[in-house]
């Protein structure tokens, strides 16, 4: 079996498409999926892309991806990389190719002098949870996540 991790081209963006609402099936949130695929396709292809893509492919065929971008830590005055998804297609799992999707990301994270790489996962997902933890990840516990979207975020915007 051949492991390999490449960077997302344009022509990719149905194929990322298809592994953003196979994720959101897993993760029963396919109600959340509204994205238009040529907007996505702008935003992480286009002149000012927000995101990077890499796939992993087993044996030439593509089985997983992870979507991330840079955010920055202040108190360590350094960038980091957030992972948004991160999704292996369920025959391809136990395979390795979760690790080395991560791996991949770390090694950019040294690369880019970044101080970390961060995601979250929902709490009911514990063969994540044990995976990550395998790899040496620690749950942020004392954290919550916030979100103003939709009508909040609008009418937030609009106290400016």
């Amino acid at each position: 079996m051949t492991l390999f991790i490449r960077s997302a081209a344009p022509t990719d963006l149905p194929l990322i498409a298809q592994f953003i609402r196979d994720l959101a099936d897993y993760e029963k949130l396919a109600h959340e999926v509204r994205f238009e695929e040529a907007q996505l396709g702008e935003k992480l292809f286009g002149s000012r892309p927000y995101a990077e893509v890499v796939i992993g492919e087993l044996d030439g065929t593509p089985q997983g991806f992870a979507l991330f971008f840079h955010n920055f830590s202040t108190f360590e005055g350094r960038p980091g990389l957030y992972l948004e998804d991160l999704f292996v297609r369920p025959a391809a799992r136990g395979l390795g190719l979760g690790k080395a999707l991560l791996a991949h990301l770390a090694q950019l994270c040294v690369e880019r002098d970044c101080a970390r790489l961060e995601w979250s996962v929902l709490d009911w997902n514990a063969p994540a949870i044990g995976f990550y933890q395998s790899l040496g990840a620690k749950l942020m516990d004392e954290w919550t996540v916030m979100r103003v979207d939709s009508s909040a975020l609008t009418a937030l915007a609009e106290t400016a």
